[in-house]
């Protein structure tokens, strides 16, 4: 296989606790991971030499050793011994520093796909453990679905599978600081910590209303402070029909979860109205 155009589908957080630091500086963490139908395309093509190039459409993203599209071919080269290199070509739709594993979800997808166009048959469960050297979220988005997430993001439940229901995303114009949002928490001392174990309950039961119920984000008490128009945001998902609607990992894009596709189209065009948002898409949940 000399060529092959691959998918990578984002993701937004359901549920998002942190418990504790670890002697390393990394967080250790709880979270309810959940894929949703917004991607980034990526066409891998085999070159004859042992380079790895890349373009992309944006042209402010990094295209060299930066990009952890690049690190994740180098990888699998390495890793068994691939003697050629490859050309990838990133099509951006998710948006970027925005809460949504838009570059860790690119690097799955080029893992992915390399085992695929080598023939390699390396299963799932290897590449996930092979990938995490790159960052603590490829694993769960060469996993995808729904899934609990804990450790450093890395230990990984597959739970059911919940509805495909509508989603609403729509990130401000404005980028958030994943480091400065975990220093601010911290040095916080009142947190207030989402009820994990209610959101693994309600997915078994495929409960949306009670989901959106227990949906929480503790990252939202540090980020929403220093950028209040995501709460604002929130409310106006929220007066507009959707069920429940929260920020995604550490911002600054919100997510609204809708009952029906109608109700959120109309929301979608008021958000695209408002001034208040820099991209908007509406999806539905992955599964």
């Amino acid at each position: 296989m000399k060529k092959l155009t691959l998918k990578a589908l984002g993701k937004i957080n359901l549920g998002l606790d942190v418990t504790g630091v670890r002697p390393d500086g990394y967080h250790e963490v709880r979270m309810i991971m959940q894929t949703v139908n917004l991607y980034d395309t990526i066409v891998l093509e085999s070159r004859d030499t042992m380079d790895v190039t890349m373009e992309c459409n944006l042209k402010f993203l990094p295209i060299n050793e930066e990009n952890l599209c690049i690190r994740a071919a180098k990888l699998m080269m390495e890793k068994y011994d691939i003697k050629h290199g490859f050309h990838i070509s990133l099509t951006k739709r998710i948006p970027v520093a925005a809460g949504m594993a838009g570059g860790s979800t690119d690097a799955a997808a080029v893992i992915y796909g390399i085992n695929r166009m080598e023939g390699l048959g390396i299963s799932k469960k290897e590449l996930m453990e092979e990938s995490v050297v790159l960052g603590a979220d490829i694993p769960y988005c060469i996993m995808r679905g729904t899934a609990l997430a804990e450790g450093i993001g890395e230990e990984l439940t597959r739970l059911p599978a919940l509805p495909k229901v509508p989603v609403l995303i729509a990130k401000p114009p404005f980028p958030v600081s994943t480091k400065e949002v975990y220093t601010a928490l911290d040095a916080k001392d009142d947190i207030v910590h989402p009820d994990i174990d209610a959101l693994i309950e309600d997915i078994k039961t495929r409960d949306i209303d009670s989901l959106c119920e227990h949906m929480g984000n503790v990252l939202e008490d540090v980020t929403i402070p220093l950028h209040p128009e995501i709460q604002t945001l929130k409310e106006m998902m929220l007066e507009d029909g959707a069920i429940g609607a929260m920020m995604s990992g550490s911002g600054p894009t919100v997510f609204g979860i809708f009952r029906d596709k109608e109700t959120m189209m109309r929301c979608k065009n008021r958000m695209r109205d408002s001034g208040l948002t820099q991209i908007v898409y509406g999806t539905t949940m992955f599964s």
